[in-house]
């Protein structure tokens, strides 16, 4: 079974990858020739998942999944939120919001946080929503040379290390995206049996 992952992001796809079935063959965007900036305009991670899933649906009619995350901070009314790409302005440059984020509550005490990620895909004309949560808090500086994002202050809950300090292997076992992908992963095995 061939499906589109919408997406570009070389981190993504590889954590991806390596957890869907070697049944399923997993196409990126390049891969099926699309360069195209594909609005996410929505005000929620659902939302933006489901609009980059129609869009390749409607311009390469190819079942495709496409993913949206998100950090929510509770002290912070669970900003960045669907804007956490861009939480410092469009550049969508991590060093920044990460900053942003860490002036944000600076004199906070509540650094409770969540990452979310939503999976939208569209196989057949339906859509399937999966979604993934791991808790955590914000620490106050950057920790850790792995991951990509907020990931140097991000410590997950039952962790004492940031997500950049576990190192991938642990981080694609523990993720809201891992946890959202295999959702998604048990779901498309389930219908290959059928």
């Amino acid at each position: 079974m061939k499906i589109v992952f919408a997406t570009n992001n070389k981190h993504k796809l590889e954590e991806v990858k390596s957890i869907l079935s070697s049944e399923l063959e997993i196409v990126s965007l390049s891969e099926i020739n699309c360069f195209a900036d594909i609005p996410e305009t929505a005000d929620t991670l659902e939302g933006n998942a489901l609009q980059k899933a129609y869009y390749i649906k409607e311009h390469f009619n190819m079942d495709c999944f496409a993913d949206d995350t998100g950090l929510e901070v509770e002290a912070l009314n669970n900003a960045p939120g669907v804007y956490s790409a861009r939480y410092a302005g469009e550049a969508h440059n991590a060093e920044a919001n990460m900053q942003k984020l860490l002036k944000e509550l600076e004199g906070t005490e509540n650094r409770k946080a969540r990452f979310r990620t939503v999976i939208a895909l569209l196989l057949d004309r339906k859509e399937y929503i999966f979604e993934g949560i791991v808790n955590g808090k914000i620490i106050e500086e950057k920790r850790g040379n792995e991951g990509f994002g907020y990931d140097p202050v991000f410590v997950p809950d039952g962790y004492n290390q940031t997500f950049a300090e576990l190192g991938m292997d642990i981080k694609n076992n523990i993720s809201h995206r891992a946890q959202a992908v295999k959702k998604l992963a048990d779901f498309l095995s389930d219908l290959a049996q059928i």
